[in-house]
């Protein structure tokens, strides 16, 4: 009886553990399971970038969903996978409760479906699962297959982020907006506040958050802080691009030592445990700007931190970029810490009464020397690192990659009293070029370059006539000067070459520079408008211009920007009365553009109007794609009736060519010959003079190959001044800042501080 006991005790206890295990199963709830909308957001960012997404949502005429929903975050992504065929609204109505309601194994299924790859096969729905919630947890695991077969350049990546700030707890922040160490990022559809003071990993497209993957914790590093104030409980520190208030762990002794320095916060619990104070500093005039590097004078080059930081200190604090350093300026104090630079305090505002100038080589056809040759009618002085030496007036010296001065950084060359030093290794169209200020020689991989530091005026008298002829009228010098002077200033900031330490080069890419000789009415002009800037409403303009137009511009949407970016930038007409006319018609570009003697102040110049034929041979040649061309036309044009899209057909296929500049290099060849109003022709011209142009059927030659007709005036992009315009303008007697009031709507001109 006991044993029988005993084999029932044995078998009874385990059955009983099933049955129990069983109905807990039978009855456990199912595991939370991921939304709609976040999987399908997740999906779209594998798929494009959110930049992607936004311009595919304009071209769509409709969204699936009601009005009344267009503005939830959701749409856009969902509208993606019902237009994709990811999801149908047959299975998965387009409203709300499916929209923010969760996946079924069904519709994961479906939307792995069209990626290949045999992810459909991961999810593997069935008749029992197909109607029930796709666990959240496993969608992520899937994710990373997702990534391989939707993403296989990576643009989806897993960071390190340190979350500052949400809408929850600063103030002003815009909504799904998320402060962090790598900056403001979005986080549509995340809850991302229980993360604030953590560090997390996470999958990120370009600026967006689509999901964090593992929280840190909350013992984190906020590095390179900068501390505004403090007390004994709390520092009130600008961190990212945001001011806040962090409280102690415990009572700080001295926080007023802290205060207006650069540190590392340790932090636990949102709250301070160590304050790791950084207080060396250096300062001199920055040279160059590299992605990992600071070149400073006196201290060559010191390399970056990995989380520093720029901010601007003078006025109100605010975060800036790299690319916010102006090379050639001593503008700024850098923290340093263990040899590296963690923060830059931009302490003063741009004073702009220097430039620097990165010289190319002959016919401004490249940015690399491979030697340098110099002379001087005074001595020169000569620096490397800590050493100098004199070359004396009138002898001449040479300088080659691999010289070993330029082991020590740059090479430095001053006139010692003054004066100018010739490049005698360089030609331009007066024949040496002599220069003022100092000159650098910089060492790259592909050879020396060379770079003029000078008064941005001196550099002004050198570019104005180098523009436009010394013999113009004083007036339409004058104006020429503060366009050279506004679009210089603008330039400054820019730092296209900081990487050399140079902010323009000397050649049409900003404006010609020492090009020909300078001029005494030039000088004068300079002279007389020195330190006028061109305004919109107290800040300096784009100040474009040109050398001839073809009786009326073009607007700023020609240089890609916004209607209405540049309201100054207008399209008129070069008569008195600044008419405006309406010419994005075919027809009544055709009319406008075939008429020489159309009334306009640049009409007595040779590129007011200009004809050319090209044929088809031509054309096929220098265009890839479309076999033997047999038609060519303007689709579309932009204000004043600058070409915009061109179509050019051929015997396989078509191809669009979007751009003025690009519209002129496609119809342009150097085997045309260009007929000039003046009855004069030119040749070996590889783009067209400009983009107010027509394409007409030209017939066929005697040989059978078809011609076409090209009808065009101007020379220049169009946009801004006319520089022939401005100088018929200042012969009828307009003044300078009537001429730049002309071709600037609204602007002023005023000298700066």
């Amino acid at each position: 009886m006991r044993g029988h006991r005993l084999i029932g005790w044995v078998i009874g206890v385990p059955l009983v553990i099933v049955v129990l295990l069983l109905i807990i199963l039978h009855h456990e709830p199912e595991r939370e399971g991921i939304s709609r909308a976040m999987a399908a957001k997740s999906l779209v960012l594998a798929l494009l970038s959110p930049e992607e997404l936004a311009a595919w949502e304009r071209e769509q005429k409709a969204s699936h969903f009601p009005a009344d929903m267009l503005g939830e975050w959701y749409v856009p992504y969902l509208d993606y996978l019902y237009g994709q065929g990811f999801l149908s609204e047959e299975t998965t109505p387009a409203d709300r409760a499916h929209g923010e309601g969760i996946l079924t194994f069904g519709e994961a299924e479906q939307m792995m479906a069209p990626l290949g790859g045999g992810l459909a096969g991961l999810v593997k729905a069935n008749d029992q699962n197909r109607d029930r919630y796709f666990p959240e947890e496993r969608w992520w695991l899937l994710y990373d297959s997702v990534l391989k077969q939707a993403d296989p350049e990576g643009a989806v990546g897993t960071e390190e982020l340190v979350i500052y700030g949400t809408p929850d707890n600063v103030q002003g922040t815009p909504a799904w907006t998320a402060h962090t160490n790598l900056g403001r990022l979005t986080f549509y559809g995340l809850a991302l506040d229980p993360y604030v003071d953590h560090q997390v990993t996470a999958y990120v497209r370009d600026r967006e958050i689509i999901h964090v993957i593992q929280d840190g914790g909350s013992k984190t590093v906020y590095r390179n802080v900068w501390i505004l104030d403090g007390s004994e409980t709390e520092l009130l520190v600008y961190v990212g691009e945001i001011e806040r208030k962090i409280p102690f762990g415990k009572k700080a002794k001295e926080p007023e030592g802290l205060i207006h320095s650069m540190a590392d916060l340790h932090m636990e619990d949102g709250k301070i445990t160590k304050v790791s104070l950084k207080q060396d500093t250096i300062s001199g005039k920055v040279l160059s700007v590299q992605e990992d590097a600071i070149e400073l004078e006196g201290y060559g080059r010191v390399p970056l931190d990995e989380e520093y930081k720029v901010l601007k200190t003078y006025g109100t604090m605010e975060k800036k970029e790299l690319a916010d350093i102006l090379v050639g300026y001593s503008l700024a104090e850098f923290v340093t810490a263990g040899g590296k630079i963690c923060g830059v305090l931009i302490e003063r505002p741009l004073e702009a009464d220097t430039i620097r100038v990165l010289l190319m080589t002959d016919g401004f056809s490249g940015l690399y020397h491979q030697q340098l040759t110099f002379q001087s009618e005074g001595a020169v002085r000569v620096s490397w690192g800590d050493w100098q030496e004199t070359v004396d007036a009138g002898t001449g010296f040479a300088v080659e990659p691999g010289d070993r001065r330029l082991e020590e950084g740059r090479l430095i060359l001053e006139p010692a009293e003054g004066g100018e030093i010739g490049v005698t290794s360089l030609s331009r169209s007066q024949g040496i070029p002599y220069y003022g200020g100092r000159l650098e020689i910089v060492e790259a991989e592909e050879g020396l370059v060379l770079i003029n530091e000078l008064y941005l005026e001196d550099y002004l008298k050198k570019v104005v006539p180098s523009e436009m002829p010394g013999s113009y009228e004083k007036e339409a010098l004058k104006a020429q000067a503060v366009c050279a002077r506004t679009y210089a200033y603008m330039q400054l900031q820019s730092n296209t070459y900081s990487q050399y330490g140079a902010h323009v080069d000397d050649s049409t890419n900003f404006q010609v520079y020492n090009n020909t000789e300078t001029s005494r009415r030039a000088d004068e002009a300079v002279q007389e408008t020195y330190g006028k800037l061109l305004l919109y409403e107290g800040e300096p303009v784009s100040a474009y211009y040109f050398s001839t137009s073809c009786g009326v511009t073009a607007d700023g949407t020609l240089w890609g920007m916004e209607p209405g970016e540049a309201p100054y930038l207008k399209s008129v007409g070069l008569q008195p009365g600044r008419p405006s006319l309406e010419l994005t018609s075919e027809e009544d570009f055709a009319a406008f553009i075939k008429r020489s003697d159309y009334p306009s102040y640049d009409a007595s110049y040779p590129y007011y109007r200009w004809q050319v034929t090209t044929n088809a041979s031509v054309l096929t040649t220098n265009t890839d794609g479309v076999g033997q061309v047999t038609d060519v036309k303007v689709t579309s044009r932009g204000p004043g009736g600058v070409a915009r899209t061109l179509l050019i057909t051929g015997t396989e296929g078509e191809k669009t060519v979007t751009g003025q500049n690009a519209i002129r290099a496609a119809l342009g060849d150097e085997s045309l010959t260009i007929h000039r109003k003046d009855g004069k022709t030119v040749t070996g011209w590889s783009s067209l003079p400009s983009g107010f142009l027509t394409v007409e059927d030209g017939g066929t030659d005697s040989q059978g190959v078809k011609q076409f007709a090209i009808y065009g005036g101007g020379y220049g992009h169009g946009v801004g001044m006319s520089q022939n315009g401005a100088q018929a303008m200042a012969q009828a007697g307009m003044s300078c800042e009537e001429i730049l009031q002309f071709f600037y709507d609204g602007v002023t001109v005023e000298e700066m501080d």
